[in-house]
């Protein structure tokens, strides 16, 4: 009787399991924000209820318990990505005009602690908690910052840069001191080990190229690299370098994410691909329609809900291109069915 109901109790559990891993997705809610300026990109900090999104000259941050704007944190001159210290009570943003910069401040009362000066085009940025640093690449200088959370804000600098392949994009850390770093110029992976502070393996991306966005599976050792051309999600082994999948995916993806068995990569032509493994190897299980121009995107991983920026775009007053409509700005949210 006792192997009977541990087999039942194993088959729950497995039931559980596909049936989460096969969740369905669906748009629930346009959260209009408004204001004139572009966007990059989102970082959510759950256990506060709070999202961080640059806003170029500024950041917003929306409770996501109330999906109100509840504060705006000025002073950037391009505002790229933000992370999160809740150990130390310090935010990071990443800017990357000018002379490039890390602005600092309080994850309570978003006060501006200080700024760190970098380097020009100061863009991707995460907080990797394996090594407690904070990690910014510059694109135009093809290197890799390191800066210590609990930093002096008056007179505090980053770590000698790690010279990169290229032009860099957007990052993921590992737990055991290696950066992936995504090189769109040379279509690569830079592995970066950031104890001798060198790269020690370049991974390309084939069949996908230009790689920008990148997410981290640690549990199966595993990296979702988005592609702008060819547009694919790649599925990159982390313990052998090697493509395990090449997933098709909208175009100029700028972000993609990892969780519970799913990965996603947001477009901007409004699509949000959401893969999973069947049979044991990954395929696209559902295309879910967004907006136009949510590119970038943050997962809350403990309410199950995404929200990506998005506008409304006219036609340029020159007749070329597109230009976003002032106050058009919203986060999307997509949650599960």
């Amino acid at each position: 009787m006792r192997r009977f109901l541990i087999a039942l109790a194993a088959l729950a559990v497995v039931g559980s399991l596909s049936a989460h891993a096969q969740a369905k997705w669906k748009v629930t809610k346009f959260l209009h924000i408004g204001e004139p300026t572009g966007w990059d990109y989102v970082t959510i900090y759950a256990p506060a209820n709070r999202l961080f999104v640059t806003r170029v000259t500024h950041t917003d941050v929306v409770n996501t318990a109330t999906d109100k704007l509840v504060a705006d944190i000025p002073g950037q001159i391009h505002s790229h990505g933000v992370a999160v210290v809740p150990a130390v009570n310090r935010g990071f943003i990443a800017d990357g005009g000018g002379a490039g910069a890390i602005h600092i401040f309080n994850l309570k009362t978003y006060a501006v602690l200080g700024t760190i000066h970098t380097m020009p085009d100061t863009d991707g940025m995460i907080y990797d908690p394996s090594m407690n640093l904070i990690l910014a690449v510059s694109g135009v200088e093809g290197k890799l910052m390191t800066l210590n959370p609990d930093v002096n804000v008056k007179n505090g600098k980053i770590g000698p840069p790690i010279d990169l392949e290229g032009h860099p994009e957007f990052l993921a850390a590992g737990r055991d001191g290696r950066v992936y770093v995504n090189i769109p110029d040379k279509n690569l992976v830079d592995v970066v080990d950031l104890k001798t502070r060198k790269v020690i393996a370049k991974w390309p991306v084939a069949p996908g190229g230009h790689p920008v966005g990148m997410s981290i599976d640690h549990k199966d050792h595993l990296i979702f690299v988005g592609c702008r051309g060819p547009q694919k999600l790649v599925v990159i082994s982390t313990l052998t370098g090697k493509v395990v999948a090449a997933l098709p995916i909208g175009m100029r993806v700028d972000a993609t994410r990892y969780a519970d068995g799913q990965a996603f990569a947001s477009c901007w032509n409004g699509v949000l691909v959401v893969a999973g493994k069947k049979g044991g190897k990954w395929v696209v299980e559902q295309d879910v329609k967004t907006h136009y121009g949510a590119r970038t995107m943050g997962i809350d991983r403990l309410t199950h809900t995404i929200f990506l920026p998005a506008a409304t775009f006219e036609p340029a007053p020159n007749g070329k291109g597109q230009q976003m409509k002032p106050g058009s700005f919203i986060l999307v949210k997509v949650s599960q069915e």
